[in-house]
């Protein structure tokens, strides 16, 4: 019989985090001292937002690493399933242990990590995901299929979305071009936050998501709201 949530999240839920943050990237399990990118954002997010999740990801490693399941229990749903990383199973719990070492020497040093723009993949939609909901949800390559342009899009988002989580993507939007990255740099950000469509011309990357910040903070004034709530959509 499979866990309950809660029970799930207390045992394994920071671990599968840690393990989620290298999806889709190249592990090597004999790292030694070096800490892997996939780790270092991990630490880095987690530190400025819950930095006690930091000791309690190192304790849920190592205890897998000790007590690895085997193939009924995981069969039964008691135990998380590690995905696929690319690693034969006899070099699973070394490089369990390895991240939890990676942790804790990150969790003990004395400075905090320097504060940057997301490195990885995971690290985008982790500081992100309000804006990787709306541009991996509304600006889909199925786009031009749907609306008549970009503005139609994001008006059915904000027609469709609640109040909060429309305030929580302006405040993400201002965050993202405050990092004030080079122009190729933001044409990667969106594209690794989900965006499969080009800006509408003539507008680069940068701009275009600085109109879209522009529109997201005019709906979410009362006088925007008011707006919405006559000629928008019934939020759900």
């Amino acid at each position: 019989m499979a866990m309950d949530p809660c029970e799930f999240d207390r045992r394994y839920g920071e671990m599968q985090r840690v393990v989620n943050a290298h999806l889709g990237r190249a592990v090597d399990a004999s790292n030694g001292e070096e800490t892997p990118d996939a780790v270092q954002a991990y630490i880095r997010h987690t530190w400025y937002r819950q930095p006690w999740l930091l000791a309690v990801a190192e304790q849920q490693l190592r205890e897998y690493a000790r007590h690895p399941p085997g193939r009924l229990r995981l069969r039964l749903g008691e135990y998380y399933r590690i995905p696929d990383v690319g690693l034969p199973e006899a070099e699973i719990q070394d490089w369990l242990v390895g991240l939890a070492d990676a942790i804790r020497r990150g969790a003990g040093s004395d400075t905090a990590p320097r504060p940057c723009s997301p490195q990885t993949h995971w690290e985008w939609h982790a500081r992100f995901p309000e804006l990787g909901q709306l541009l991996g949800g509304w600006f889909s390559q199925d786009m031009p299929d749907e609306f008549v342009d970009h503005m139609a899009a994001l008006d059915d988002y904000l027609g469709s979305t609640s109040p909060d989580l429309v305030a929580r993507l302006c405040g993400e939007l201002y965050e993202v071009l405050a990092l004030s990255l080079a122009e190729e740099d933001y044409a990667h950000a969106i594209t690794e936050l989900g965006m499969e469509v080009d800006p509408p011309a003539p507008y680069t990357a940068a701009a275009w998501l600085a109109l879209v910040a522009e529109r997201v903070a005019d709906s979410s004034s009362p006088e925007g709201r008011s707006s919405a709530s006559q000629g928008g959509r019934e939020q759900p």
